[in-house]
């Protein structure tokens, strides 16, 4: 498998390096550069600590790991953040947009984000059409089920 490599700043030595851990998951842990403590209500743009450069035509796709809400009550507000590759300056430090549910401390150097990068789209054109010619599948969150 060929290898990307992304150039990375750290603008913090206290947070741990990433680290991709091939065979477990192509998701990437991000953690918290700052202190920060929240009140339930309140909004932050939670520093990760990190700048990066991208490959190009690649771009990085950022959600809260599984346990964020569980274990620190925050909902990532956008619910996915998207990252391209001209976002790349010393100063384009990566942020996780949070909302606490519940009053919340996160420490630094916790885990409370994941990223993994993807290609572009490639370049698409819609076909208009009368009929599919498909099965159905019983309409959107159906799962099947009629």
């Amino acid at each position: 498998m060929e290898k990307e490599t992304i150039r990375i700043k750290y603008h913090s030595d206290e947070i741990e390096r990433l680290t991709y851990i091939d065979g477990k998951s192509d998701w990437i842990d991000l953690r918290a550069a700052e202190e920060v403590t929240l009140a339930k209500g309140e909004f932050r743009l939670i520093s990760l600590g990190v700048s990066m450069q991208l490959p190009q035509g690649y771009e990085a796709v950022i959600v809260p790991r599984s346990s964020t809400y569980k274990n620190f009550g925050l909902i990532q507000t956008n619910h996915m953040g998207v990252v391209d590759e001209s976002y790349c300056g010393d100063g384009d430090v990566w942020r996780m947009p949070a909302l606490a549910v519940r009053d919340t401390t996160i420490h630094v150097n916790d885990r409370i984000c994941q990223f993994r990068i993807q290609k572009h789209q490639p370049v698409i054109c819609f076909e208009e059409t009368e009929c599919l010619g498909n099965e159905e599948r019983g309409g959107f969150g159906s799962t099947g089920r009629n």
